[in-house]
């Protein structure tokens, strides 16, 4: 998957995780947290529908790295390359 591609899945899950949101303006750069209304139920959402979706583990450890979308792309990128070589 590319970054773009990456993006527009993470907007998709966080569409199904907070669909009174409004992502059109969500900037990338902003903690998710800061920008929407948010708890820690539904960021594990978010990591679990990651899993879900592409089979991949994330550690507790990493959570800090999806906590905007330009980190969470940077982080998912080169996992989710992987993934998709092992189909």
């Amino acid at each position: 998957m590319n970054a773009e591609e990456i993006r527009e899945e993470v907007l998709d899950i966080l569409e199904n995780i907070a669909p009174d949101e409004d992502l059109s303006d969500l900037d990338d750069s902003k903690n998710f947290r800061e920008q929407l209304e948010l708890d820690s139920m539904d960021f594990l959402d978010i990591v679990m529908e990651l899993r879900k979706r592409h089979r991949i583990q994330i550690p507790e450890d990493d959570y800090l790295n999806l906590a905007s979308m330009d980190s969470t792309v940077t982080y998912l990128k080169p996992i989710l390359k992987d993934v998709e070589k092992a189909k």
